[in-house]
């Protein structure tokens, strides 16, 4: 008996069909992959499936029954869980609180702290129950939601990017956990561009583009290639990336020492680096050693540095405003989409005043026409998937979205651009497309800091690396002399060490 069975399944939304006759068989233990670019209607499925979003046509077959999933409380009783690319947690509660929210209350909240705490160290998922989740980082926030969708003990589990904000080493746990799911019976639906991940975790994957199904496979036979091909039609274009000439020092950080905002933060201590004009440098690190932290001292989001610490063009700025740091050609791209990278009700147009005023007219009046113009450029330009310059941020897929907040900082022709997490949640072609851009931006005699949790990026891209650990800055290394292995063991602080000596105590911890 299958575990699901979808039988054309359709969706229309006002500007485009999201699916269309979409037919899907999961059996149980299965790890079945569902693969498209950008807007193919993935998560749109999903949500289907978990009774967020009510299909126009077809049936849902649930162990053999025909089942109606009107909202995702239903799914849960089914024994179906899911983890959205966009995270649904609230800021304002605890983990343990957000878990607490999705199950059945008839636990106290104390018993699920921890069952938090033994849940996250059984499955290598490490969650600090009593944190607020508006301290914590991106990745810290993913295990969240992961924790919270294994605590109900699913039947099939749906996971949308999961691995999008995760180390290499955290990803490898989390497949052993998916690995030990489906040996015990868990079917799980998986969604992620990263075709290397499909390959060596999925039985089974399902190609969709334009919301239809396009191809079934086994991926373990197939290529990244291949994938490719069936995904997007095409192998993703190589990055042409020639030989960095720098120029001189952009962006120059010097003493940089922060007492952390809040109980939960990260403390800087003495960071040093610069950034000269016509290079990519990468920030590699784990989620939560004080990447927040650094960006929002740069972007002047936090303006405590001490004075001197941070210059652009030998100007301090330190306690510059974001705006006037922007004047100065200094432009960011947060790591959080929805609520910093774009106000989520907003049309894409007026997204774009956020940090573009070049249709600001005298007096403060909107061109509005020239608005629409520079959204509907940068949509073409970056094949963003979206109804328009009018569409609301989050009618957009994630990854349509990102294309959309990189291309706004990158067409503003800076001297200085910050991004973190550039291609997070954005498939194959959508990155290459990015990375392109910025290694475009870097020849044009731009200064690049791009911090990045994947380290295949950043070896991809960066001219010199450096690694962030516990609110410290290793030294930088240029890209031909870095190895996988040296920034792994970078990533656990371990810089000041022998070779040797860092593998012992790398073993060991």
């Amino acid at each position: 008996m299958l575990r699901l069975e979808l039988v054309g399944i359709s969706k229309q939304y006002p500007a485009v069909r999201a699916n269309d006759q979409v037919s899907l068989r999961v059996a149980p233990g299965q790890i079945h992959a569902v693969l498209g670019e950008n807007g193919a209607g993935k998560s749109t499925l999903m949500k289907m499936i978990y009774g967020a979003v009510q299909p126009d046509e077809g049936e849902i077959r649930w162990n053999g029954q025909t089942v109606k999933i009107g909202n995702p409380q239903q799914a849960r009783a089914l024994g179906i869980s899911m983890v959205f690319q966009h995270f649904s947690l609230f800021d304002t509660l605890t983990a343990a609180e957000n878990v607490w929210l999705g199950l059945d209350k008839s636990q106290p909240l104390p018993e699920v702290t921890e069952q938090v705490l033994r849940v996250s160290r059984d499955y290598r998922l490490e969650v600090d129950p009593l944190r607020p989740v508006h301290t914590l980082s991106v990745g810290e926030r993913q295990r969240v939601e992961i924790v919270r969708a294994l605590m109900t003990r699913p039947q099939l589990l749906i996971l949308d990017e999961p691995t999008s904000v995760l180390t290499p080493q955290a990803v490898e746990s989390l497949f052993l956990t998916l690995r030990q799911l489906s040996a015990e019976g868990c079917s799980i639906l998986y969604i992620s561009h990263k075709l290397d991940e499909i390959r060596a975790l999925c039985h089974h994957c399902t190609v969709l583009r334009g919301g239809k199904v396009t191809g079934e496979v086994d991926p373990t036979k197939e290529t990244n290639a291949s994938l490719s091909r069936l995904m997007i039609g095409a192998e993703p274009p190589e990055l042409a990336h020639r030989e960095a000439k720098p120029g001189a020092v952009a962006l120059q950080v010097q003493g940089l020492s922060l007492a952390k905002s809040g109980p939960f933060g990260r403390t800087l201590d003495g960071i040093a680096f610069e950034v000269r004009a016509g290079e990519i440098v990468g920030i590699a690190g784990v989620s939560g050693n004080g990447q927040q932290e650094l960006m929002a001292a740069l972007s002047g989001e936090d303006r405590r540095a001490p004075a001197g610490s941070v210059k652009l063009f030998g100007q301090d700025v330190a306690h510059a405003t974001p705006g006037r740091r922007r004047r100065q050609g200094l432009h960011f791209v947060p790591e959080e989409r929805l609520g910093r990278g774009a106000v989520p009700t907003m049309s894409l147009a007026d997204n774009t005043l956020l940090t573009r005023r070049e249709a600001i007219g005298a007096g403060g009046w909107l061109k509005v026409g020239a608005v629409r113009a520079m959204a509907e450029a940068l949509i073409a330009k970056y094949q963003v998937k979206a109804g328009g310059p009018g569409a609301a941020a989050k009618s957009l897929s994630g990854g349509n979205l990102q294309k959309f907040i990189v291309g706004r900082e990158i067409d503003a022709g800076p001297k200085v651009l910050i991004v973190s997490q550039p291609t997070w949640g954005v498939d194959v072609g959508a990155a290459a497309q990015i990375r392109g851009a910025l290694i475009a931006l870097r020849d044009q005699g731009c200064a690049v800091l791009v911090v990045s949790e994947e380290l295949d990026e950043l070896f991809e891209i960066s001219d010199r690396l450096l690694v962030i650990a516990q609110g410290r800055l290793s030294p930088s290394v240029p890209i031909a002399e870095a190895t996988v292995e040296q920034i792994g063991l970078w990533m656990s602080g371990l810089w000041n060490q022998p070779a040797a000596a860092a593998e012992g105590a790398h073993a060991e911890a």
